[in-house]
């Protein structure tokens, strides 16, 4: 029995920043002190807070050391695991209060959160099934094979409300019915879409570090329930971690017996493989991901026929992606009722989102459905840095919309998003406050899903690519009027004629941004001017007189030699030269030039 346990946080975000090398220091630091058989270090999955990697924390006091470095592990090891003193210098600042220290679940970041997909990410080692089986890991698989039927599996799912978290929304219960029952016997599969191609997305990647027991096993319940014995996991090879961790689970579940033959001796087979995709965005479409698995060229096929009829190799077929099978090892342990108490009437449960942008707590959060933005954003996620106005959150990545800050208070679900032009999407949530062009953001998503286009249909082929270079006219102003009516228009053409899901949904940044931020897009057009000062080729800058000093440091860091003047003399800006670097701005310490 080890008396401290002392957690590294081993996911993408804090190996980014070093957890590997505080996680080998510490190993080496509690062995010099003689505490190795008292002290355990573990690697474990992400806690969350993603800002402030690398992330340890030490149990049972819980004490939670943020933006640890290498130099902090000499000092933490002898002080507070030795002596028991917290060096409350290196501790995470909103844990730290006058009477102590607040427990974690008390502070801003985790008070209203409430983890069912994230509920081991960040608690056990992910690469030992037995920390897996100590939190009742399998212990749902084995309550489905020994005491359900697949009927009864089926019907749990249904009335628990668990709708798929990947995308649409599709009810998790009801494709899971098609699959068993339009098909009856013969070979069926289980897959999992990890591909999550969403820019500013990284939900299912935490779940496959931290916790890939969770997926190994709703898969085998999945399987068990629609009648299928193969199962495979679609996932990016850009997640080397994640495959890692994935490989190792599936080497423990079949030598534990969890998969393979007779599991639990009731015989039931179900067995899983991995294939790794190339990072093609379109591949998160359900039958673009399954031709891929079939070794073809990611393109998406017409449906009808859906994959529950007619899936991966021509047989029934249940996709889900890595969240939504997260939450169904617990809605099988603790009922249906008790999952779709939380949440709002038609979107039950919890939602993952990645949160990203101009905020101040950069990471990971669960939360109940129906909880506002407003509270996202300014309670979970600490608000924007350095004063700034919220603006507008993007969510659904390409496929979703902007929603500004007169819907703040709309509560997060499925159908309030799609309401205001929006869409829930994997989970992505990315904030942008005054300083952002709407313009530009619409043309960000743009570039990418013209980049990320398969090219089988025309409409998103071509169409994507025509609005586009419409919205680059206008971030240079050389669109009119007429344009904006043009994009509009194109918008819903391709909307309404894209073979697949990314097509069908590429024109959403476009249109949300039209329809809340109009203003700006006709600054662009008529006055020639980006009110966030954001497209370069629509600003100018210059230099107020009255400010400058005449140090002659723009000047001289200017690297295209627009300015000029004497020594503590106002300087002035050639415009002819200006090549809009910002250089000027960054280096002046009198607040003279400003861009216009």
């Amino acid at each position: 029995m080890y008396r401290s346990h002392v957690l590294v946080c081993g996911g993408t975000g804090c190996t980014s920043s070093g957890s590997l090398q505080i996680f080998d220091l510490l190993k080496e630091e509690i062995a010099k002190n003689g505490l190795a058989d008292e002290v355990s270090v573990v690697q474990t999955g992400c806690h969350g807070l993603c800002a402030l990697g690398p992330i340890v924390i030490v149990y049972p006091e819980a004490t939670f050391y943020s933006m640890v470095k290498p130099e902090y592990i000499p000092e933490i090891v002898s002080e507070h695991l030795l002596k028991g003193r917290v060096v409350k210098k290196y501790v995470y600042e909103d844990t730290v209060q006058e009477e102590g220290l607040k427990p974690l679940h008390e502070t801003d970041f985790y008070k209203k959160q409430h983890r069912i997909a994230l509920r081991n990410c960040g608690v056990i080692n992910p690469e030992n099934i037995e920390e897996y089986i100590g939190t009742r890991g399998y212990e749902a698989l084995g309550k489905v094979l020994t005491e359900m039927t697949p009927d009864d599996v089926i019907k749990c799912i249904l009335d628990s409300g668990l709708r798929g978290r990947g995308g649409g929304g599709f009810p998790t219960g009801r494709k899971w019915q098609l699959a068993k029952d339009l098909v009856k016997g013969g070979q069926k599969y289980v897959a999992c879409n990890a591909d999550e191609g969403d820019p500013g997305a990284f939900m299912d990647r935490s779940v496959l570090e931290g916790d890939p027991h969770a997926l190994i096993e709703a898969m085998a319940i999945a399987g068990y329930a629609i009648g299928a014995n193969q199962g495979y996991i679609y996932v990016r090879a850009e997640y080397p971690i994640a495959v890692d961790r994935l490989n190792i689970a599936i080497g423990q579940a079949r030598e534990y017996g969890l998969l393979g033959k007779d599991i639990f001796g009731t015989g039931f087979d179900f067995d899983l493989e991995l294939r790794l995709g190339a990072g093609a965005f379109v591949c998160g479409e359900e039958t673009a991901l399954m031709t891929s698995i079939e070794g073809n060229r990611g393109e998406p096929k017409p449906r009808p026929p859906f994959p529950a009829e007619k899936g991966l190799f021509d047989k029934p077929t249940v996709l889900n992606n890595v969240e939504t099978y997260a939450n169904i090892p617990q809605i099988i342990l603790n009922g249906a009722e008790w999952f779709a108490s939380m949440g709002t009437e038609k979107s039950k449960g919890t939602k993952v989102f990645a949160l990203g942008g101009k905020i101040k707590n950069t990471g990971l959060v669960e939360i109940p459905m129906g909880t506002t933005l407003r509270t996202v954003v300014e309670d979970i996620g600490g608000g924007i840095p350095n004063g700034k106005k919220f603006k507008a959150a993007q969510t659904g990545g390409p496929s979703g919309g902007c929603i500004p800050a007169e819907h703040f208070d709309v509560p997060i679900d499925y159908d309030n998003l799609i309401a205001l032009g929006s869409m829930m999407g994997s989970g992505g949530l990315i904030v942008m406050d005054e300083d952002n062009c709407m313009v530009d953001i619409a043309k960000f998503f743009l570039e990418f899903t013209v980049d990320e286009s398969c090219g089988k249909c025309t409409p998103c082929r071509i169409g994507t690519k025509r609005l586009y270079e419409m919205l680059d006219k206008i971030t240079k102003g050389q669109a009119t009027l007429e344009d904006l009516d043009k994009l509009e228009e194109l918008c819903y053409y391709i909307k309404d004629n894209s073979l697949c899901g990314l097509g069908q949904t590429a024109p959403n940044p476009v249109l949300s941004t039209l329809r809340y931020f109009k203003d700006e897009y006709i600054a662009h057009v008529v006055e020639k001017r980006c009110p966030a000062g954001v497209c370069k080729d629509l600003l100018s800058f210059v230099i107020d007189p009255d400010k400058c000093k005449g140090c002659t440091l723009c000047a001289k860091k200017c690297p295209a030699g627009a300015i000029s003047g004497t020594v503590k003399e106002p300087h002035v800006i050639d415009t002819s030269k200006c090549v809009k670097c910002g250089v000027c701005i960054e280096n002046c310490k009198f607040g003279a030039i400003s861009k216009k």
